[in-house]
């Protein structure tokens, strides 16, 4: 008797859900060593297949993705001496001007551009709270208070804009973008200091591996059952 096209169906779906979660460990994992970095998980949920189109559900389920979260947990701060290296404790995000508009991140790993602007690794202006790009000459002491006050040998320069959101989804090269209304944040800039990721490295690794093994144990299934539904052919021709 040949398989049916709903547990190839099944299959199929487990072994692209395994495929996702290798790429989202993967990408974790190439993000240890990345400043501000948050972990992405997954949410699971299960979903039915309807027979033949109709209202009545069987029994067959396979794992699906729901949505994806970032893990908002602080990572370890990081002592560098940079004066330009700035790290949040609490909650917020730096804002950042990029081509795509406004962004946020917990990189705070700033340096100075030769205009003088404040930008980020990415050479991306660094905002602040008046939505201005903040220029400093160069030349004299730049120091950052904890309410994220910019001075330059002791002058006022600019105020850093900090955002906070309850959920944030992530737009690549450690930048995300708010979920919802803002919320007030009570962060406060450390200077010198970076966050590091919060990614657990080892059950990265594990979760990797899980990941691999379950899309193997898919994709032997599924040429099990080819050659199963080969072989009810050939019998059904005799």
């Amino acid at each position: 008797m040949a398989v049916s096209f709903q547990t190839m169906y099944v299959l199929a779906a487990g072994g692209e859900r395994a495929m996702e979660q290798l790429d989202v460990t993967a990408n974790n994992i190439a993000n240890v060593n990345t400043p501000g970095f948050k972990k992405i998980l997954e949410e699971e949920m299960s979903q039915h297949i309807p027979q033949n189109g109709g209202d009545a559900y069987n029994l067959l389920v396979f794992p699906r993705f729901k949505a994806t979260h970032v893990l908002l947990s602080e990572g370890a701060l990081k002592k560098t001496g940079n004066p330009f290296d700035l790290a949040l404790k609490g909650e917020g995000f730096f804002a950042v001007k990029t081509k795509g508009g406004e962004v946020y991140t917990r990189n705070g790993h700033f340096t100075l551009g030769t205009d003088g602007k404040l930008v980020d690794s990415n050479g991306n202006p660094v905002l602040g709270i008046d939505d201005r790009e903040i220029i400093l000459s160069g030349r004299g002491k730049v120091t950052v208070d904890k309410d994220g006050v910019i001075y330059e040998d002791g002058r006022k320069v600019a105020v850093l804009k900090v955002v906070n959101f309850r959920s944030v989804s992530p737009v690549g090269d450690s930048y995300y973008r708010g979920i919802g209304s803002p919320q007030p944040t009570d962060a406060a800039v450390l200077q010198g200091y970076l966050e590091s990721s919060n990614v657990d490295p080892v059950k990265e690794m594990v979760e990797l591996i899980n990941a691999q093994r379950r899309f193997e144990m898919y994709g032997n299934l599924i040429r099990g059952l080819d050659g199963l539904n080969q072989r009810s052919v050939e019998i059904g021709k005799v």
